[in-house]
């Protein structure tokens, strides 16, 4: 792995240092009102990030910088593991040494946003490190409505090695971490007094879901249910990183056990379509809303 400073570095790496950005945050509209805001928060918080994300009925269903985890923004694009730079915020985990403070953090700067209406909107960003870019992305956000108690967040993403040099994006677990193959598309939900249930098609619990491919996988807690599906063969075929125990958190997995190569200018995409429901919906009514919301 490339590392760019040791540990000494802590002080000032603990959060990445960004170009100062706007903070008026985007709206998403659905069925007549806002059921998100994007933007950037504040310089150090980092990415581009959605939050809050509510149901039709206004519950929120999105946590950002929660004590837990203060590098959980919402719903976001985040890889810990670029050729070395880190793209996810807080420590690296380093093979036989563990997660470490490294002054290796990269930024999402962006080129541009396209409105597409209330409903909907793309936009373009740098992946830069050490002063070089290193991804251009092409981000695609809109909701769509589907009854009067949940509509759907259709996200799409395509990386695309800008570099000179051949890229891989790694997680924990391909730097030797069991079971943390985190790194993409990650939803991070409001901890409750309880953990939310969890569950596919065929199977229920953390530690039945987590780290396998489904075409889709449901979180549900205190009058809320989220289903997520992969939109695409190549999302569908991603592993999914699931915690309910320590927090609540769901992710599309791009590196789960082995470092996904990027050759120079090759594209890395993926969609992800959310149902963000009112309730608590049984497997018969996830896998109803997502027939629904998933179009070719």
């Amino acid at each position: 792995m490339n590392r760019r400073a040791t540990a000494s570095s802590a002080a000032r790496s603990a959060l990445p240092v960004q170009p100062a950005q706007s903070a008026s945050p985007e709206l998403l509209d659905c069925a007549g009102r806002t059921v998100a805001h994007y933007g950037h928060g504040a310089a150090a918080d980092g990415r581009p990030r959605l939050h809050p994300v509510t149901t039709l009925a206004g519950r929120t269903v999105t946590q950002e910088r929660p004590a837990d985890h203060r590098h959980h923004l919402g719903v976001s694009i985040a890889v810990p593991d670029v050729s070395g730079r880190n793209f996810w915020g807080g420590r690296t985990y380093v093979r036989g040494q563990g997660p470490t403070a490294l002054d290796n953090h990269g930024v999402q700067r962006c080129l541009g946003l396209e409105r597409h209406g209330p409903g909907g909107f793309s936009q373009s960003l740098a992946w830069e490190a050490d002063g070089a870019e290193l991804l251009r992305e092409r981000r695609t956000v809109k909701s769509v409505e589907l009854s009067g108690t949940a509509w759907a967040l259709d996200l799409s993403f395509a990386l695309t090695n800008h570099s000179a040099d051949d890229l891989s994006i790694g997680s924990p677990a391909t730097n030797g971490r069991p079971g943390a193959g985190y790194g993409g598309f990650f939803w991070r939900a409001p901890k409750e007094a309880a953990p939310p249930d969890v569950f596919t098609a065929g199977r229920a619990g953390e530690e039945a879901v987590h780290g396998r491919a489904a075409d889709w996988l449901a979180l549900a807690g205190d009058g809320w249910t989220l289903v997520f599906a992969g939109a695409s063969e190549e999302t569908r075929r991603d592993p999914w990183f699931v915690r309910t125990t320590e927090y609540p958190g769901v992710g599309s997995s791009l590196a789960a056990d082995e470092r996904l190569p990027v050759p120079a200018g090759a594209t890395v995409v993926r969609r992800i379509v959310t149902v963000v429901a009112d309730g608590r919906l049984d497997p018969e009514a996830a896998a109803g809303y997502v027939r629904r919301a998933v179009t070719p």
